[in-house]
């Protein structure tokens, strides 16, 4: 009899459980009437990333970007490598963003001395002691390119 109350006691236990769950449960998974999610947080790379393209307009992605010795790249933890400087800039994402680490510096085998393609052969390698840390698998560079302001109108 103890054995039996016990099992009908475990199993009311688990049901009142599983029904208080059951609003958390509608929590994580969004507004259960709509069906949308809240947006998720925005990382510091992203932000970061953000105030870079405040004023740009994204252009057609492009598979090779020109590149010189001198040209300014920055690295975005955990987000996009951003080359060149002034009007246009490019970012370059990568196939796996969140293994971008702006303690490895890349190093590029090039097909063409004055371009950067998604196709060449991009590895990092620790900024310290040298040593590899990754293969870099390029998408299409996107172009961002800074609006003009409208003229004032004449009156």
């Amino acid at each position: 009899m103890k054995r039996a109350t016990f099992l009908t006691s475990a199993l009311v236990a688990a049901a009142a459980s599983g029904l208080a769950l059951t609003p958390l449960a509608a929590q994580d998974a969004g507004d259960v009437e709509t069906g949308a999610k809240a947006p998720a947080p925005q990382t510091k790379g992203e932000a970061r990333l953000a105030k870079l393209l405040e004023g740009r307009v994204a252009g057609e992605p492009v598979n090779c970007i020109r590149t010189l010795p001198n040209q300014r790249m920055q690295t975005i933890d955990g987000t996009a490598y951003v080359y060149g400087s002034g009007n246009t800039i490019y970012v370059q994402r990568t196939r796996d963003p969140s293994a971008i680490d702006d303690n490895d510096a890349l190093v590029t085998n090039r097909f063409n001395a004055t371009q950067l393609c998604r196709l060449d052969i991009t590895t990092t390698v620790d900024r310290v002691l040298g040593f590899f840390t990754g293969t870099v698998f390029f998408e299409d560079f996107v172009p961002y390119t800074r609006v003009k302001p409208d003229a004032p109108a004449e009156g």
